[in-house]
This record gives structure tokens, sequence and C-alpha cells, in this order.
């Protein structure tokens, strides 16, 4: 089983703050909704939490407050962007370091995190916008 200690301070740093980041991107997406947004990130947390034992990996992502790169992006594409960036460091670092199945847990729970933060607000009268799906899917993609 892989956990923190397996990463330099630095990568854990990088994994530890892909999934929050990928709900930021998704939350900045339309407008509208950021506080509930925000809540659906840290239940998604909270929820996690409770299905310790599973994946040492996601019990101690799970363990942590969501920590979000504190850089200035300029525009919500760049912060699209450098959450893109970041996903595909943190899935070349599993890669390297944890099993296929904590990859695939990885993969589940930054998808899950979008999900629900995109599903926290109706955009228009629909569960999720398409500036949201449209981010969605490119989380999906930069996962692999």
């Amino acid at each position: 089983m892989t956990g923190k200690a397996d990463f330099t301070p630095e990568e854990w740093q990088v994994v530890a703050e892909g999934p929050p980041a990928a709900g930021m991107a998704v939350a900045t997406a339309q407008r509208g909704g950021t506080f509930r947004e925000s809540f659906a990130l840290a239940k998604a947390y909270t929820e996690a939490r409770g299905e310790h034992g599973e994946s040492q990996l996601l019990d101690e992502l799970a363990s942590e407050k969501p920590r979000i790169k504190h850089t200035h992006a300029h525009s919500p594409g760049e912060l699209k962007e450098q959450t893109l960036q970041q996903l595909r460091d943190a899935m070349a670092i599993l890669r390297s370091k944890a099993t296929p199945e904590e990859v695939d847990d990885y993969r589940g729970f930054v998808t899950n995190v979008a999900n629900r933060v995109a599903n926290a607000h109706k955009e228009d009268g629909v569960a999720v916008g398409p500036a949201e799906q449209a981010v969605i899917d490119e989380i999906a993609a930069s996962l692999g």
C-alpha cells in the first residue's frame, strides 16, 4: 500500500492538491453557486473519510484538509489549465509510486469531487451546465 510517507513533500503536495483544484476548476467554470460548490467539495472529503480502510492513499488524502494551491490565475481558463497540468503531474507521480488500483482510486476520487461540485448548484435549471461538463471532460482526459 502506498501512503504519504512514500512521497517527497513536494510530490505529496502535487497529489494532495489535485482533487480540490479539480473542484475549484469546475466551480469557476460557470457563474453562481460558489458557496454550495465549496460545501460539496468539503462533503466529498467527509464522505471519503467515512470509507476509511479501502485505500491507504485515499485515507491519507481525505484525512487532510483540502488544500488549494495558491497561485494567481487571472481567469477561470487559466485556473483550469493550471489544474489540468497539476492533475497530469499528479498522475505521473502516482504511476511511478502507487499500484494501478491506487491510481484508479485517485482518478475516481478526483472525478467524484469534480462531479459533486458540478451537481451542487443548478445552472439554468440543469444539474450540470455545459461549461462545467466541458471542464469535467478535460479533467477526465488529464487523468488518463
